[in-house]
């Protein structure tokens, strides 16, 4: 893997949960990865390819975006973590599924368990979290803590990634540097009027093939992209922030609100209006 690669990890949630007989979903598929450590008991996950036990001894790692399902018909016991990765790495490298688990990783994970109270889930069924506004809360929930163990909580979570990032390797979807480059760059913009021609100037490749290149890389075309990651940002805005709609659009660079209001719905299929009442109401029942 490259040194030039960026994490920025956060904590979405994270507990220690007890299942008898009740671990049993399918086709679980998340915006975010789950790290397992199994205390005590079996269980089995099933992945894409094929269905492995999980036990005490080891740390597992399911990437965002692998559907996968879960069976257990006995007492069981683990930690989980659920972290969303702003920089896609899931996009570029292949995870191992299961690593060695030493004393020092329990120890982080108990850690990071005592300095995040409250961070469990509410309800096992992946239905009532796997969506974007329940992501988006959990996001602005780190915005409740102090800025020492939001640090303490990144390191941790780098520590126990870097015990699968030992055995990554790139995808071969996704290999092309630039495009690598240019993905950074849109996210560290995103408050801006990103232009295709600045991003084809990255590639020093004419319009028309960084287009091609783009959406051969990325399944998306460039706009797509940007949209989709300036809606998102929109998102998290709405849920900890006390701008108004108009004021966000505007500081996203939408010069026009209704169109921002159509694309705002068109991706998370409501307007902003009721996309901000609907988290209100959820964060209170919470």
């Amino acid at each position: 893997m490259s040194k030039k690669e960026n994490l920025n990890l956060i904590l979405l949630n994270v507990a220690r949960k007890e299942h008898d007989a009740d671990w049993n979903w399918r086709g679980v598929n998340s915006p975010f990865a789950r790290i397992y450590m199994v205390e005590g008991g079996l269980a089995k996950v099933i992945m894409p390819d094929g269905t492995h036990t999980i036990e005490p001894g080891f740390l597992y790692l399911i990437p965002a975006f692998v559907t996968h399902g879960y069976e257990n018909d006995s007492l069981f016991t683990l930690y989980y973590i659920h972290v969303y990765d702003e920089q896609n790495i899931f996009d570029r490298l292949s995870f191992p599924f299961k690593v060695t688990a030493n004393e020092t990783d329990a120890m982080l994970i108990r850690r990071l368990l005592t300095i995040n109270p409250g961070r469990e889930l509410k309800r096992s069924d992946p239905d009532t979290y796997d969506n974007h506004p329940t992501l988006m809360r959990n996001i602005a929930q780190n915005e409740q803590f102090p800025f020492y163990t939001v640090v303490e909580t990144k390191g941790i979570l780098l520590q126990l990634f870097s015990r699968f990032l030992e055995k990554a390797s790139f995808k071969q979807e996704l290999v092309d540097k630039r495009i690598i480059k240019v993905v950074r760059y849109i996210r560290e913009k995103i408050n801006r009027n990103i232009g295709i021609d600045e991003l084809a100037a990255i590639c020093y490749l004419t319009n028309d093939h960084f287009i091609r290149l783009f959406k051969r890389e990325m399944q998306y075309t460039p706009i797509q992209y940007i949209n989709q990651k300036k809606i998102e940002k929109a998102q998290l805005m709405l849920i900890i922030g006390e701008k108004s709609i108009k004021e966000i659009s505007y500081d996203l660079s939408f010069e026009n609100i209704s169109y921002f209001y159509r694309l705002f719905r068109k991706i998370t299929g409501m307007p902003p209006n009721k996309y901000k009442e609907k988290s209100q109401i959820e964060r209170s029942e919470n």
